[in-house]
């Protein structure tokens, strides 16, 4: 670096001093604003106008949740016949509204392909006893509302939930499955245990912190209230260079451009909520520690088992494999926990979509701009082939529209793939071992036992001594509230900050980039970032070095209960033999009718035995079949739900018994061969969208074109077979 001259010095020194007030305004602005935010009857930093539907506060158990219908902005229009989506926000410690905070946003791209949109959203402060199970009811009777508003729709409402709504919505389409058409869950965390070492060591805090007593006593401090502030400060303590450091410098660097940015991030940030303590205690006990959703064990009111086995909608799992938070092990290893084979899964009917981002972090997977423009958008445009899915297990995989060349069916700038694939491909990402389960295991175990302590020897003191002055005191305390309250303009140390920061304003002297001393401050900073990160890395190595002695103990895991020498695994989800009566019932259904049907089953049965070898499905196909469903002049055309059902049922009889359903089709088609001969010109149009047609998808053409002839023409006596795939287990 080169050596500065008497005049750099003197105008980085002025830049600075400038750099400094106005770097303080900004943040007096953030407290103002964040006053401002919490003054406000109904707070949420949605950018589009709503009107307030329906309101959880008036349902028969009340809860904070609401629901809004989204006013498409001026010169957007939706389409009634299109699916409406559902938006749900996390209630992880911040307020609601990050789903559509600006446009490129889950609402703006579900409403930029026509699609009506609902927002459910979330008071600062719970009802007094509101429970978990009181906000799946209110988010079932606003899915109710939903459908009853949109009776031409073509499928129930496609619902997306972030974070920890995901969890949510996971959870009563496993009890309500008839209300949801596509689920998509982003970022979502469903097996809690889940990850590999040397990452991801926010599973392990549970354990470090002795289980969910800790989390008991904040209630019981708060005066039956728990302050989603510590939920942030949890989320700021797993990224301390940012936290202490990069945010800061990065708006004081760029404070002449970074300032409106900032304030809009930080009214979501700093819009602290809070939560009934027993809601937390049981996002706790069942979900984080306990571990107890994917292996069915939590139970709704009635006691029906919440088994994810039960979702008759396909789910789309977004994730990321630069999300600290919930990495793709916690979002996809529920897979893993419910099923032995992806035969399984089409066996129970469930279509699984799941997509990997490479470097996104896990507020980027709802928040940013990026992803809403590639993954989301794609989501959104293609949920109808998401719906028509059939069941299996799918990876969605996004081509660049310049890559994919110049064509009709691509309407977006990427178009998106589905890729048939084996939990192998899961148990690729990494996981635990089954001695790593035991720990977890060990450690709710003690979590139990620790809690049931607390609350038969600590806690009649402490809620004794708690009072609503006390809790009140101790939230306006928090760390993260004092800082943004100290900046406010209500302090009077502040009151010369806006003065001054006006005043410099119009005589703002920015130094030049090439000052040696602006590459001082960049080195500085940099060298800053590292000591952080570098610390960050030391605490997390020593954290999960900790959990896996204290918990891999032997002796501890016997006296809690775990046997070490046991191999079955702690959180694999049982069996059920009726499931198992009704799949053969279902399979004879289907034999029996292999021979039964016209020329749309004969179509779409040749159309997927043709396209099976290609172990996917392109966007640009799908398209194809849209255009000639909804064709005027197509005998074809049927509502999205009835294709849905044929697509489905005619992949199950391949999948049952491909060459008996395929020597079978003849008996479905029709005499006239103008016809037969249209309905094979359909299924090679279709094949063709994609590309170039494969030599073994052309094989099966032949074959197709064969069965297609008139009833007195020869046709083959044994169609080439698929081999089937070899069966997997965990």
């Amino acid at each position: 670096m080169s050596i500065p001259n008497p005049k750099d010095v003197t105008d980085y020194a002025l830049d600075a001093m400038q750099r400094n007030v106005l770097f303080l305004d900004v943040l007096r602005r953030r407290a103002d604003q964040y006053l401002a935010h919490a003054a406000e009857k109904l707070p949420t930093v949605l950018d589009y106008d709503h009107d307030l539907v329906s309101d959880g506060r008036d349902l028969k158990r009340p809860c904070n949740y609401f629901l809004m219908r989204i006013r498409p902005p001026e010169g957007v229009a939706t389409d009634p016949l299109k699916c409406p989506f559902v938006i749900v926000d996390p209630r992880a410690g911040h307020g609601p509204g990050i789903g559509g905070f600006k446009s490129d946003s889950e609402i703006g791209v579900a409403l930029k392909a026509g699609h009506p949109c609902y927002f459910i959203g979330f008071r600062p402060r719970p009802e007094p006893g509101q429970t978990i199970l009181d906000i799946l009811d209110a988010e079932a009777a606003f899915l109710e509302t939903v459908i009853a508003a949109h009776p031409r729709a073509e499928g129930k409402p496609c619902v997306v939930g972030n974070c920890q709504a995901g969890w949510s919505v996971m959870m009563l389409a496993s009890l309500r499955p008839e209300l949801f058409g596509p689920i998509i869950i982003a970022g979502t965390p469903l097996s809690y245990w889940g990850g590999v070492r040397g990452r991801y060591p926010m599973r392990y805090s549970g354990g470090l912190l002795g289980g969910s007593w800790l989390t008991a006593l904040t209630g019981d401090l708060g005066g039956g209230i728990f302050d989603g502030a510590w939920l942030v400060q949890n989320f700021e303590n797993q990224n301390p260079a940012n936290t202490l450091w990069s945010k800061q410098y990065n708006l004081w660097a760029n404070v002449d451009t970074e300032a409106d940015r900032y304030l809009g991030f930080e009214k979501w940030w700093g819009g602290h909520v809070t939560l009934n303590a027993e809601e937390m205690q049981f996002i706790v006990d069942e979900l984080f520690v306990g571990n107890h959703l994917a292996s069915g064990d939590i139970r709704g009111r009635d006691g029906t088992e919440m088994d994810l086995r039960n979702i008759a909608s396909p789910i789309v799992c977004f994730c990321s494999r630069g999300d600290n938070i919930t990495p793709p092990q916690q979002a996809l290893d529920w897979i893993l926990d419910l099923y032995d084979s992806v035969e399984d899964i089409q066996a129970n009917g469930q279509t699984i979509v799941y997509a990997i981002h490479d470097t996104i972090g896990h507020l980027g997977i709802f928040v940013s701009s990026g992803v809403a423009r590639k993954e989301h958008d794609e989501f959104a445009s293609n949920i109808d082939l998401i719906d028509v899915l059939p069941p299996g297990l799918y990876e969605a995989v996004f081509t660049p529209r310049a890559e994919a060349g110049d064509d009709e069916f691509i309407r977006g700038d990427w178009v998106m793939r589905v890729e048939a694939r084996t939990l192998d491909d899961i148990r690729d990402l990494g996981g635990n071992t089954l001695e790593d389960e035991k720990r977890f295991e060990a450690a709710a175990k003690v979590s139990e036992m620790n809690l049931a302590l607390y609350r038969t020897f600590a806690q009649p003191w402490v809620r004794a001594m708690a009072n609503p002055q006390m809790a009140e005191t101790l939230r306006r305390l928090h760390p993260l509230r004092l800082g943004y309250e100290m900046f406010a303009s209500t302090n009077p140390f502040m009151a010369w900050v806006q003065p001054a920061a006006e005043k410099l304003r119009e005589n703002r002297q920015e130094v030049s980039e090439d000052n040696p001393l602006t590459d001082w401050q960049k080195a500085a900073s940099e060298k800053i970032v590292e000591g952080l990160e570098a610390w960050r890395e030391a605490v997390e190595h020593l954290s999960e070095e900790a959990f896996l002695a204290l918990y891999g103990n032997p002796v501890l895991q016997k006296a809690v209960g775990v046997d070490p020498e046991s191999q079955v695994e702690p959180r694999h989800a049982p069996k059920r033999l009726l499931h198992r009566q009704l799949v053969e019932r279902r399979i004879a259904e289907l034999r029996a009718a292999f021979g039964k049907g016209g020329i749309r089953e004969a179509t779409l049965r040749a159309l997927i035995y043709a396209g099976r070898t290609r172990g996917g499905v392109d966007e640009r196909g799908f398209e194809a079949i849209r255009r000639f469903r909804r064709s005027q002049d197509s005998r074809a055309t049927i509502s999205l739900a009835e294709f849905k059902r044929l697509v489905r049922e005619q992949f199950l009889m391949l999948l049952v018994d491909e060459e008996a359903a395929m020597a079978r089709l003849p008996d479905l088609l029709p005499e006239d061969e103008a016809i037969r001969q249209r309905a094979v010109g359909v299924i090679r149009e279709v094949l063709a969208a994609s590309g170039p047609i494969e030599p073994q998808v052309e094989e099966r053409l032949q074959v197709v074109d064969r069965l297609f002839r008139l009833p007195d023409a020869p046709v083959p006596l044994r169609p080439p077979t698929r081999p089937r795939a070899k069966r997997t287990a965990r």
